[in-house]
């Protein structure tokens, strides 16, 4: 019984000890991430990092909505600054990495990426997958690339919108859609790379996009929150940005 008891203490201990941050982050992290998680939670042990992937613009009104996140990694430094002038961030916003686009393809489809937006009317290409620019700055970095280089209104017809970037590489890996424009970090990742052929288009195509992100109300509290922010300056996770495609800020 005794036993039992001290059993009993010591699991307790052990979970009051614990802890977890609730992140939402922009899709195009989902590699990077994936990989960071695994790091940090390797590093700290009784702690977890939970963090669901999405678009900056959905996860925005779901913070504005009450969603209990304790930090938001978005794919446009605007949405955190909107945030902050909302009253749901203290500190002010900082950014994480800026992005790049580019054009993505299966290896076995048959058409040139190289060729730029050339290949984009290519009777082959039927349907072109982007991220939703409602919602999605990804998205938004494609339409404008597109409306720079004259390609918009000879393609528009073709888009198919993704909810978020992760969505719109799908269909290009399904079939739905022949061609995808992907940020970086989703070409530069093993399964894409494995599966297809990525060409980055030049940065001067389309507006900048500037990663930013803050610990949100609740992460202000929340001491696993602040370990994840320290986590992500160090040069463990600057590494999995850059091997990702990001250019880091002061890079």
């Amino acid at each position: 019984m005794k036993k039992t008891v001290i059993a009993l203490l010591f699991a307790t201990f052990i979970n009051l000890q614990a802890g977890e941050v609730r992140i939402t982050a922009a899709a195009d992290l989902i590699y990077a991430f994936k990989e960071m998680k695994s790091v940090f939670e390797m590093e700290n042990p009784e702690d977890k990092a939970t963090i669901a992937f999405g678009s900056t613009g959905k996860a925005y009104t779901q913070i504005l909505n009450g969603a209990p996140y304790d930090m938001y990694f978005a794919a446009d430094m605007g949405y955190v600054q909107k945030l902050k002038d909302a009253g749901f961030i203290h500190a002010n916003p900082k950014p994480y990495a800026y992005g790049r686009i580019g054009l993505w393809t299966p290896k076995n489809s048959g058409i040139d990426v190289s060729k730029g937006f050339d290949v984009l009317l290519d009777p082959k290409v039927k349907r072109l997958a982007i991220a939703d620019p409602a919602h999605a700055p990804y998205g938004v970095a494609a339409v404008n690339a597109l409306q720079s280089q004259k390609y918009y209104d000879k393609v528009k017809e073709k888009f198919a919108l993704g909810e978020n970037v992760s969505q719109a590489a799908q269909f290009v890996q399904t079939g739905a859609a022949e061609v995808g424009i992907l940020p970086i970090s989703l070409g530069y990742s093993e399964i894409l790379k494995q599966e297809g052929n990525f060409y980055l288009l030049p940065a001067a195509w389309h507006n900048d996009i500037v990663q930013g992100y803050a610990l949100l109300k609740e992460g202000e509290t929340n001491p696993v929150a602040k370990k994840f922010e320290a986590f992500i300056e160090t040069p463990k996770a600057r590494e999995i940005f850059k091997k990702y495609g990001f250019v880091l800020p002061n890079e």
